[in-house]
């Protein structure tokens, strides 16, 4: 019920035992810190990338780079 992120409803929390309680809260804290974690190394600074230089000026990507595509200006015009 719980990965659903729809958490537990109030009776189930009220009916449940202390220790059972105090678990439970431990597993979820565990499951959001590690969560958070994943998070912020998948967003570190090296990982991410721009294609905005610092001037402002739009870079291409590198695949766009790689295969140049030419048009036939003659056969856009019919």
């Amino acid at each position: 019920m719980f990965h659903g992120k729809g958490g537990y409803d109030y009776n189930t929390i009220y009916n449940m035992p202390i220790w059972l309680r105090n678990f439970t809260f431990s597993r979820i804290k565990t499951f959001y810190e590690d969560e958070k974690k994943a998070y912020d190394n998948a967003n570190k600074g090296s990982n991410s990338t721009t294609v905005i230089n610092k001037d402002g000026q739009v870079k291409a990507p590198e695949f766009l780079k790689k295969n140049k595509v030419s048009y036939n200006k003659e056969a856009s015009q019919k």
